[in-house]
């Protein structure tokens, strides 16, 4: 369940029968996120910190638990992921939420009715990431090919693995750049995957293709 306000619900029932999640404690949770990851999870404005809004809720808690074991190298988030300030229930939670949360990808039409709070938080939760230059058929003949599989055609990710239109590219970009140095395993691949196989222009052609494909709405 996406949605474009704040959820009311109490709960988010998620795949596993008879599980559900406890938004409004997520929702609690994340207000510790959002001194980094900002209010409604859209991250650093200039990608120094990631979108999480909208993130896949399996990967959000993988990469949540790969924090405090130490297998990804963050050292800010540990003292944020240790089991007793963050145990498997919390961050249950606060994946739920924050994938729960959907950002506008074009600008609201006001009406006259709206007051100066409405209009700016409404304006604040837009997420729009510029295009960037490259090969626009070189990066969608790569990434139809080498990365739809994990991502999906849309670039929307499913189940552990993450989505990729709507993030930063600069922060994409990091991203890659940790996986072709060894720094970040690129899933179970480790050092030597997918992606040290590639070009620096085709992982530049990829993220301008990325940019090109993002929805409207």
């Amino acid at each position: 369940m996406k949605l474009y306000f704040l959820p009311l619900l109490l709960t988010l029932c998620l795949s596993g029968p008879g599980h559900a999640q406890n938004l409004e404690k997520g929702k609690e949770i994340n207000s510790t996120c959002a001194g980094c990851h900002s209010e409604f999870g859209q991250g650093g404005s200039r990608g120094e910190y990631p979108r999480l809004a909208g993130q896949q809720v399996k990967y959000l808690e993988f990469q949540l638990k790969a924090f405090r074991a130490r297998t990804r190298v963050n050292i800010p988030m540990y003292p944020y992921t240790q089991e007793r300030e963050l145990p498997n229930e919390d961050i249950k939670d606060v994946a739920a939420y924050l994938a729960s949360i959907e950002l506008p990808t074009k600008w609201p039409v006001f009406k006259d009715s709206d007051d100066a709070l409405t209009r700016l938080t409404l304006t604040e939760r837009v997420m729009i990431i510029p295009r960037v230059t490259g090969n626009l058929a070189n990066g969608e003949a790569i990434y139809q090919k080498q990365c739809v599989t994990c991502h999906g055609k849309t670039g929307m990710g499913r189940g552990m693995f993450p989505m990729l239109v709507g993030q930063y590219t600069s922060y994409l970009k990091r991203q890659m750049d940790k996986y072709v140095k060894g720094e970040r395993p690129h899933d179970e691949e480790g050092v030597g995957g997918l992606l040290n196989t590639l070009k620096e222009e085709d992982m530049q052609d990829i993220l301008a293709y990325l940019t090109s494909i993002q929805e409207q709405k």
